[in-house]
């Protein structure tokens, strides 16, 4: 059957799915106030939101699925965007009075939500979504949640003044959601940590650590995925969005090694990686992203197969997966699905 293949968190969303959506603003993220409007919208869609929302993850999973995708993901569709949704539901964080910060190395600013109290995790959300995506499809669904350092960078600290204890929080917020979607059956979660290869100097400091606390306890039968792109881009064909480091993989390699990290998604197609790179990893199980998620061209079967098995010469088959590099909001439905059932057929058929 070759390799497998998974997605890595955002769908496009279908249009009656009428809540903002940076994906959808051609000029890139509303940089004023990413947050605005989502409470409002969906309150606005009344009685018929969870519809909506239902609705809408189906479809995502149903186009993953039929592309070929062996894990698919719910989509993010309910989601204004993978970090914010999340902190909705903890407590200690203000939406209504933003400050404005500086985001990703000086790529974009943006007025954001502020942290006024201690970070502490809310009524259980996650297991709903994770339910009702998994009633879609009898493939394993995977949930991801966005990690502590990318978090913390993600907000405006008027509490804390000490990112890694802020880091630390909300790691203990996002282990009561990890232990509730392992209890209610959920085999793979992902902790989305793009930010670990933006600093990964911040992130061997106490990165590690607390996405560490935010797996604790975590059943060994439940897949532990950290995703690590290297920036997401602003837009569709931005040729020149500041990335990572090109190095930051490479200095990171060893700890996600040494940690319970099971398998780490890494891109590899926006910008190739020296393939080394799979060797420094001797256990850990590597997403590798051969799909760009935020280029029009849409990569051949061939092209995608002969990366697959490039990277075969450094790393083992089972330990290998196939993937986009990021989530697939920016690309539309049509060339997703065009670039999932190129991946999945590549895939699929290495070693056949």
């Amino acid at each position: 059957m070759g390799l497998l293949t998974t997605c890595i968190g955002a769908y496009p969303k279908p249009d009656y799915v009428a809540v903002p959506d940076w994906f959808k603003n051609p000029q890139g993220p509303d940089t004023e106030n990413p947050t605005a409007n989502w409470q409002s919208a969906v309150e606005a869609l009344g009685e018929q939101a969870e519809e909506i929302f239902a609705r809408g993850t189906h479809e995502a999973i149903e186009d993953q699925v039929q592309c070929g995708i062996d894990i698919p993901t719910d989509g993010e569709i309910r989601r204004e965007n993978y970090i914010h949704y999340h902190c909705r539901h903890l407590r200690g964080i203000d939406f209504e009075n933003l400050t404005e910060k500086e985001l990703r190395n000086g790529a974009y600013t943006a007025a954001l939500p502020t942290i006024v109290g201690p970070i502490e995790a809310g009524a259980h959300f996650l297991t709903h979504d994770w339910n009702v995506a998994q009633s879609f499809t009898e493939a394993p669904v995977k949930i991801t949640m966005p990690g502590p350092m990318t978090m913390s960078d993600t907000l405006t600290d008027a509490h804390y003044g000490d990112p890694a204890k802020l880091g630390e929080a909300f790691a203990a917020a996002l282990n009561s959601e990890v232990l509730a979607l392992a209890e209610a059956g959920c085999t793979n979660i992902q902790i989305d940590e793009p930010l670990f290869a933006r600093k990964p100097d911040a992130a061997l400091a106490y990165g590690m650590e607390n996405l560490e606390r935010a797996f604790h306890g975590c059943p060994g039968h439940v897949t532990r995925t950290v995703h690590m792109c290297c920036g997401y881009p602003d837009r569709l064909d931005n040729a020149d969005y500041p990335k990572a480091p090109p190095d930051a993989y490479f200095k990171l390699a060893q700890a996600v090694d040494d940690s319970s990290i099971m398998a780490i998604s890494v891109e590899d197609a926006h910008r190739p990686n020296d393939l080394s790179l799979l060797e420094k990893f001797q256990a850990t199980h590597i997403i590798f992203g051969v799909v760009a998620i935020a280029r029009s061209r849409i990569e051949s079967i061939d092209e995608i197969r002969q990366r697959l098995e490039n990277a075969l010469d450094h790393i083992d088959s089972h330990r290998l997966i196939a993937a986009p590099d990021c989530g697939l909001g920016l690309l539309g439905r049509e060339r997703a699905m065009v670039k999932l059932k190129n991946l999945s057929s590549a895939a699929h058929s290495v070693g056949a």
